[in-house]
């Protein structure tokens, strides 16, 4: 499996807060079944976690890389961000401060929670103009999400794909995320779960669970498909079309 979305970085933000729990994060992802995780520090928060894109963030990544080598753990790390769409994220972006999942087109997003729909929309459509599919992030959590029905099927209408937290599906975010979340990926409108983690002892990088329970609930096809089939094609840079 892949997991798109993990705040595994070491110090980066309010994940991992040290190479030691970045390495229990990265030995627990590895136990479930992960071989390869996008790194998705916090970025453009405002008042919080910057992280924008340079040099020094690449060096900390090939830098988790390595001390997970020397501790012979099968996981493979590779760059990214999850992008706060905050007001002036357009100018950041053509500015090279934001960079896609591995690099790619395929850029992780996120709005604050009280987001109105109208705003998300016309900032999925920026990212879009810029060259960019956006993946956002959890969508579940977001209040236009759970009050609007035709949320989900307008974002996707618009091009973006949509990426459910593990957390979410087994009720960590309370029951209106939960019920939402399984209403998505129940409709085959998610294109991805992931787990969103932030530590080694909850919010897990954990997701051999909820790949099992997608798999005998709904089909086998379609876990394969939001844990393995579209993550790989993020990393690769390749088309993905809907289930």
């Amino acid at each position: 499996m892949i997991d798109i979305h993990c705040h595994i970085l070491p110090g980066a933000d309010d994940g991992a807060g040290n190479m030691s729990d970045a390495l229990e994060m990265a030995e627990l992802a590895a136990s479930s079944g992960i071989k390869r995780i996008i790194v998705t520090p916090h970025c453009n928060v405002p008042g919080s976690f910057r992280n924008y894109w340079n040099y020094f963030m690449a060096e900390d990544v090939r830098s988790l890389q390595n001390e997970i080598r020397k501790k012979k753990i099968n996981l493979t790390v590779y760059p990214g961000q999850e992008v706060y769409l905050a007001p002036g994220f357009v100018e950041l972006l053509k500015k090279g401060e934001f960079i896609g999942l591995n690099e790619s087109k395929y850029m992780l997003v996120e709005f604050g929670m009280r987001e109105t729909a109208d705003v998300a929309y016309r900032k999925l459509q920026q990212v879009i103009a810029e060259g960019y599919v956006p993946i956002v992030a959890h969508p579940e959590r977001y209040g236009f999400v759970s009050e609007q029905q035709e949320a989900v099927y307008r974002m996707k209408d618009l091009g973006a794909l949509l990426q459910v937290n593990r957390g979410s599906i087994k009720g960590a975010f309370g029951m209106s995320a939960m019920k939402k979340a399984n209403e998505i990926i129940s409709t085959y409108q998610a294109d991805f779960v992931a787990s969103d983690a932030h530590s080694q002892y909850s919010r897990t990088p954990y997701l051999a669970d909820v790949h099992e329970f997608i798999s005998e609930e709904i089909s086998a096809d379609y876990g394969d498909w939001l844990f393995k089939v579209n993550p790989s094609k993020v990393i690769n840079g390749e088309e993905i079309y809907s289930f």
